[in-house]
């Protein structure tokens, strides 16, 4: 009986790291993607400016 309880819990405690991790790459994926945003919308105003300024010259 008692290896059963034991299971039991340690199914139960399976259980819960898998939903913490889940949370954990999430959180991961967002931070990621923010500072994707983050660098294509800076490197885009740059390239905006840098194009601009070659076709002035042009």
């Amino acid at each position: 009986m008692g290896s059963l309880t034991a299971k039991v819990v340690g199914s139960v405690v399976a259980t819960k790291e898998r939903g913490a991790t889940a949370v954990e790459y999430g959180i991961m994926v967002a931070l990621i993607a923010a500072v994707i945003i983050t660098v294509v919308t800076t490197l885009g105003g740059n390239l905006s400016s840098m194009f601009t300024r070659v076709a002035s010259k042009i």
